[in-house]
């Protein structure tokens, strides 16, 4: 057994934020001790602020005392994103060569101890004005970090920054299913389990879902997906102690044995643009997705199988379907179960509180004064915090009443989710990385 394998079994794997969203993309850390006013002008609670070049929506992980961040340098674009809500679906025109790169930094002391490029060229998909070429969050088990640059390829590194194997997919051509010409750039991020590495591709032609072995890249399975280009991450839930892979969809959300990777169950309708990942807790996989006619929340049971049909009305204890409400979903972001309520942050910052049990809606309100939101809720010790676009990060209490506590400003542009580790939330802005902290 090497000294990492020894290293990572000593770490506590539930203290880490391994993938999109921390653990099991839950979005919570509770027992954080974080501090609840910085100023990153100031220097107030911040342990570090670094640049990094280029330009990544991915978000922060963490794995002990590493933070991994990714992003796409251009030759020629200097990475600008347009934010807030606009109906604009063109892509940025740029054929320059661009680096897509990998950085793991030191938490404690903002010190990069490496960064490699995984692909140099030009991109083969182009990206929105809101969006940027390096998407994807990576993912780490403490051993190996697996990042996943789209049409670039999916890489595996060790903890030390070596290359351990690369997968090329060819063209995953990540575009808006009614308007081929505009391309939005991938984002679907892998995740780890039990030494495998699960990947999304829902594309415009040859979607797929596929497993990796961690160490060697050996191909397990593969399962062809008919459904739209989405940009959701895929979750892992379990049945009678079994692995499943649950994933987002329009035509084809579902779930997936972990092992062999054959279809358990699935459901078509909802939102037609699906981006939201999967979240689970208490026998339930929580889904939502926004556009075109409907925009549902819906819980699942665990034990569903066989083909569900998507409701025409709200739902609750319809066999497998816990229950359904038609509308109310994000386009955006992600979900947060917290302490039995289901948090939905739309893009425009209404926040929503339902009884996650029962899905009876508690309270709709708007979260700040932001005019875009794209970064999804998370959580530690009873704060909810919610990030819009222009950096202001407010924190409300978690519960059954809405009540905003303060906000705090990281003075630029933030489109991704933070990451929380011990004593620490880092933050993925246009420019760099934050670590907040009141620890010294």
């Amino acid at each position: 057994m090497s000294f990492f394998s020894v290293f990572a079994q000593q770490v506590k794997p539930d203290r880490q934020w391994p993938m999109y969203r921390g653990h099991f993309a839950s979005g919570v850390l509770d027992n954080s001790n974080l501090p609840e006013i910085w100023d990153v002008a100031a220097g107030k609670n911040v342990a570090w602020k670094i640049e990094i070049p280029g330009t990544g929506h991915s978000c922060p992980i963490v794995w002990d005392n590493k933070v991994f961040a990714t992003t796409a340098v251009s030759e020629a674009d200097k990475g600008e994103v347009k934010t807030g809500i606009y109906g604009s679906i063109e892509p940025v025109q740029d054929s320059s060569v661009h680096e897509w790169k990998l950085y793991c930094i030191d938490k404690y002391s903002g010190k990069i101890l490496w960064d490699r490029v995984a692909h140099q060229g030009v991109p083969k998909q182009k990206r929105h004005p809101m969006s940027s070429h390096a998407n994807s969050t990576p993912a780490t088990n403490g051993e190996y970090v697996v990042t996943f640059f789209g049409s670039e390829g999916l890489y595996c590194y060790n903890m030390q920054g070596d290359l351990v194997w690369k997968k090329d997919f060819g063209v995953l051509r990540s575009v808006f299913f009614m308007v081929e010409s505009a391309e939005w750039e991938f984002a679907s991020s892998p995740l780890i389990y039990d030494n495998v590495v699960v990947i999304q591709c829902d594309v415009m032609e040859n979607s797929f879902l596929a497993a990796f072995d961690l160490k060697t890249g050996k191909e397990l399975w593969k399962k062809e997906r008919d459904e739209y280009p989405g940009w959701c991450t895929p979750n892992i839930y379990f049945e009678n102690g079994n692995p499943r892979i649950a994933v987002n969809g329009y035509k084809h959300r579902g779930g997936y044995d972990f092992k062999t990777g054959e279809e358990i169950w699935r459901m078509s309708g909802g939102g037609d643009i699906q981006i939201p990942t999967p979240v689970v807790g208490d026998g339930l996989v929580y889904f939502n997705s926004a556009h075109g006619k409907f925009s549902p929340v819906m819980a699942i049971k665990t034990s569903a199988a066989g083909t569900l049909i998507m409701p025409e009305k709200d739902t609750t204890e319809a066999g497998d379907i816990q229950w359904i409400k038609m509308r109310g979903g994000s386009y955006m972001g992600t979900m947060l179960l917290y302490n039995g309520y289901l948090y939905n942050a739309a893009w425009n910052g209404k926040l929503t509180c339902y009884d996650a049990k029962t899905g009876k809606e508690i309270y709709s309100e708007k979260v700040g004064k932001g005019n875009s939101y794209t970064s999804s809720p998370v959580a530690a010790d009873g704060i909810i915090y919610i990030t819009d676009n222009d950096g202001n990060v407010y924190r409300v209490k978690a519960g059954p009443e809405y009540e905003l506590l303060g906000a705090n400003t990281l003075n630029d542009v933030c489109m991704s989710t933070p990451a929380i580790s011990d004593g620490f939330m880092f933050f993925r802005t246009q420019t760099g990385l934050v670590a907040i902290s009141s620890e010294k």
